[in-house]
């Protein structure tokens, strides 16, 4: 379901709509026109058709029902941001577009959830080596070189897809925020404040969603955090959190409830805040690089440590 509102009061236009599986909201500052927003959800939509992994029919899964039988040509859209998930899951830092097979056999956070054995984790991690996938820059095909590996951008198509709706809103002269389930993109300066800075809230982990543990101010950038609280599995006591190591198939042991990374860009955003994430702590010149702002970690005991901040 889809709704744009023009606040006359404000000089704004709001939109929400539901896709990527989760409720979009789309803010444009300055202006009460509603065609870009409805350009960003047609964009939003054509995305999805895309990257989709949820439905039978889309480019990724044409490269996954092809696994271990030929190379699948996709658009460069598709290819660009498969390229860089692959490229990304071989540096081995935690994150890896090929860990579903995995994923799914715990199903943490949706029905039928439960804990595997040792076994079945072992014969599905066979499956998620990212040395095992061609990619072809000449025709931009992508081989999974073995029959049941799948390849799913969930990961990080949400700041990809963030980032081609800023395109089109810089393209336009427009400004304002993209929120898509949580991953935050501010386009422009805020019209909120006269330095233009924007204020942006940290989830307080123990509390409903909107409660925030601590807060920042921050140019235009991205914000995304990836966090335990959310989705997880208790048996026999044990709580069983959804974010799946591909180094062991288990959940990943750590003390850090979440992470939020800011960086200039929101794929960069999704990438690094797993590595940060992995990581359990700070890593040392990390944010030399100058596309990151900073980043805000919480612990299981709501201690917080900022850094760069």
């Amino acid at each position: 379901m889809t709704e744009i509102i023009k606040d006359l009061a404000k000089k704004q236009v709001v939109g929400h709509h539901h896709a990527l599986g989760t409720s979009i909201t789309l803010q444009v500052f300055g202006t009460q026109n509603d065609w870009l927003i409805k350009k960003s959800f047609e964009l939003i939509d054509h995305y999805e058709d895309l990257l989709t992994v949820n439905r039978d029919v889309s480019e990724v899964m044409s490269v996954n029902h092809a696994a271990g039988e030929k190379a699948v040509q996709v658009s460069r859209g598709t290819y660009s941001l498969i390229k860089l998930a692959v490229e990304k899951s071989r540096e081995n830092f935690g994150f890896n577009a090929l860990i579903g097979p995995v994923v799914k056999l715990w199903h943490i956070g949706f029905k039928g959830a439960h804990v595997p054995t040792d076994e079945q984790i072992k014969e599905k991690m066979k499956l998620t080596d990212p040395n095992n996938v061609v990619l072809n820059d000449a025709d931009q095909s992508v081989f999974l070189t073995k029959e049941g590996m799948e390849l799913d951008l969930g990961g990080i198509a949400k700041g990809w897809i963030a980032d081609r709706i800023r395109d089109l809103w810089r393209a336009c002269g427009e400004g304002g925020i993209i929120n898509l389930g949580g991953n935050i993109l501010l386009v422009g300066i805020s019209p909120k404040r006269p330095n233009g800075q924007w204020t942006i809230g940290v989830q307080d982990p123990k509390e409903p969603r909107g409660d925030n543990i601590t807060s920042v101010m921050v140019p235009e950038c991205s914000a995304v955090t990836s966090g335990t609280y959310e989705r997880f599995l208790v048996v026999n006591g044990k709580k069983y959190h959804h974010l799946i190591d591909p180094r062991t198939g288990y959940p990943v042991k750590t003390d850090l409830a979440g992470v939020t990374t800011f960086t200039k860009d929101s794929v960069e955003a999704e990438i690094e805040c797993k590595r940060l994430f992995f990581a359990g702590k700070p890593i040392k010149g990390w944010h030399d690089n100058p596309d990151r702002l900073g980043a805000i970690f919480v612990y299981n005991d709501e201690r917080v440590v900022y850094d760069n901040f």
